[in-house]
């Protein structure tokens, strides 16, 4: 059985000594208390929560899966009191407005326990993840009355919420979308229609179920500008707020899944179930994505979790497995064959985890606490910044974090041989649980189109601008420290080459729109890898600061990973830009008969 432990002194290396968020965030209104020994304290409660109490439901999760029968579905054993426990903690409600009964804590502090409760159940975490994204949306559109309402009890976690938009005809093109919303006379409507792949649509761990619903109005606009938001209850509340006549809403079925067979992914059918709007009409989709960006943002942090999981799980593998014998010689000649870490190619796959991983939790630590700037700083233009860099950073999360997270899943499972492809090890589990994060809110390839068509260009281009302004601020800060220089070239040229590739496509894919859907997911990478690789050269100059003190290991180790990710994981980028750079043609010449 696989088991997990939550990397609080990585996460403390990356929130206190990396990004100095004790001095940023506590300046920030609202979050004077937040403290480093507060931080402190819920990361190592949290950990206790997730390492004992949610992660040995992991494989069982795997095994039961949820059952569906009548209408109603069962989560499996243990997921409810889990759940209560959860709930009890208050772990769902800390980074929410105090107002509707949340902690007011920063969205950082959220960040790192995502992370933790991804690596220990990710099929458990998507109940409550998709909940606080629909908080977050009505919040930010919902009239008073319906904030009121559902917001206390969402919050305490005692109602869950889920995100309604796809239908058969319409994923990743939402302007498909056929479910309708008729007015009625007492100011509500009547939503009709049949939404699939809906996670946690219908569930045993909570006593109602808030749906977000897209839906469109009698006479609305064809395509995106013609979708609504509606807020549909499973139980209307009565007056009491307490759940009361069942609406309209039941659950047809639930899918058989590769993965994440713990979470219910339903087909929900609306038989003119009592809806309520949210926002303006017609503008259902830009309220959506309130939510869908705060889920891309959490799917991305599963690509890390089950990374950090399937890599402590192999390391303890490598260690304790016998194969062989070292190529310079015994290593071990007392035994019968030496550890597998001895040999290059386990310590290539774990490597390539870890600085993976350890990258991915800086970029995460600090586009958090940009969200927290976002929100919260006082001077507006700081805010703007900072927004911007959130916007334009979260689909490179959500595809580079999913991505390496399949891909390091299925590493750490090579590294067991032919024992990781029996399921009593889990590694498997890794593998099938990390595929739905590239598919899921949003393809790969759509957030690749989002980066390289929308955020490259709007304002100016004024994102792309920034973020290359505060990494080209970055190198300047670092000509002098010598020690720094080794690792400080490298991540030049790739600033250097990222820059060039953007001025090139953008104006490319003015004249060629099919430039820049040719070159988007390559593109995608360089950025994720130059991002990665901006946060490794500021963890390595903080480990070279710190090597020579008490924890030596801990920074050595450091140092070490971050030289393996610059010497052997960001080259990728100089292939990746010849790809970029052979243009359309090799993929749109090709007539369509010859496929």
């Amino acid at each position: 059985m696989p088991s997990y432990r939550a990397p609080i002194r990585d996460l403390q290396f990356v929130y206190h000594e990396l990004l100095n968020a004790d001095q940023t965030l506590a300046s920030l209104p609202g979050f004077e208390e937040t403290t480093a020994d507060l931080v402190d304290a819920i990361l190592e409660e949290g950990a206790k929560l997730f390492e004992q109490k949610i992660q040995p439901l992991n494989q069982l999760g795997d095994k039961q899966g949820c059952r569906f029968e009548a209408g109603e579905v069962t989560t499996p054993d243990g997921f409810k009191e889990a759940y209560n426990a959860y709930i009890e903690g208050g772990w769902g409600s800390l980074a929410v407005d105090p107002e509707w009964g949340g902690q007011g804590l920063p969205e950082t502090i959220s960040f790192m326990l995502e992370e933790m409760l991804t690596s220990a159940n990710v099929s458990f975490s998507l109940y409550p993840g998709l909940t606080r994204g629909a908080i977050s949306a009505i919040n930010s559109h919902a009239d008073d009355e319906l904030k009121a309402r559902y917001l206390p009890k969402m919050v305490e976690g005692v109602w869950s919420g889920t995100m309604c938009l796809t239908e058969s005809q319409a994923g990743t093109d939402l302007g498909l979308v056929r479910t309708k919303a008729e007015p009625r006379p007492d100011g509500s409507y009547g939503i009709t229609g049949t939404k699939i792949f809906i996670t946690g649509g219908e569930q045993d761990l909570t006593e109602n179920i808030i749906h977000l619903v897209l839906a469109r109005l009698p006479g609305s606009p064809e395509g995106i500008k013609g979708i609504s938001l509606f807020l549909v209850p499973k139980f209307l509340p009565d007056d009491d707020n307490e759940p009361a006549q069942r609406n309209h809403v039941s659950c047809g079925a639930i899918e058989q899944k590769m993965g994440i067979k713990g979470s219910s992914t339903c087909v929900l059918n609306f038989d003119n179930a009592q809806g309520f709007l949210i926002g303006p009409e017609h503008r259902g989709l830009a309220c959506m994505f309130t939510m869908m960006n705060a889920e891309r943002l959490a799917i991305g942090i599963q690509g890390l979790g089950l990374g950090e999981v399937a890599y402590q799980n192999a390391v303890a593998y490598a260690r304790d497995r016998l194969q062989s014998r070292a190529a310079g010689g015994s290593a071990a000649p007392q035994l019968s064959a030496d550890p597998l870490l001895v040999h290059p190619d386990i310590r290539r796959m774990l490597l390539t985890t870890r600085a993976y991983n350890e990258g991915a939790r800086a970029v995460a630590v600090w586009t958090a606490v940009n969200i927290d700037l976002s929100h919260r700083h006082p001077d507006a233009a700081k805010r703007a910044e900072a927004d911007d860099l959130v916007s334009l950073i979260t689909p490179v999360i959500k595809a580079f974090f999913s991505d390496y997270g399949y891909e390091t899943t299925a590493l750490c499972q090579q590294v067991f041989g032919g024992h990781g492809y029996i399921s009593e090890w889990g590694m498997e589990q890794f593998v099938r649980d990390a595929r739905i994060a590239q598919i899921y809110e949003g393809t790969n390839g759509v957030q690749a189109l989002d980066l390289v068509r929308r955020k490259l260009f709007i304002h100016d281009g004024r994102l792309p601008d920034r973020f290359f302004r505060l990494l080209a601020d970055y190198i300047e800060q670092q000509r002098t420290n010598q020690p720094l220089q080794p690792y400080l070239t490298p991540f030049i040229e790739a600033l250097n080459l990222l820059r060039d590739l953007t001025a090139w496509l953008t104006e490319q894919g003015s004249e060629n729109p099919n430039q820049l859907g040719a070159a988007a997911t390559d593109y995608l990478r360089i950025f994720a890898l130059t991002t990665s690789a901006w946060m490794w050269l500021r963890m390595i100059a903080v480990a070279l600061e710190n090597r020579d003190g008490n924890e030596v290991d801990f920074y050595r180790s450091k140092i070490q990973t971050g030289g393996f990710f610059l010497g052997r994981l960001l080259p990728q980028i100089h292939a990746l830009n010849m790809a970029v750079r052979s243009g359309s043609d090799l993929l749109m010449d090709m007539r369509d008969t010859d496929f």
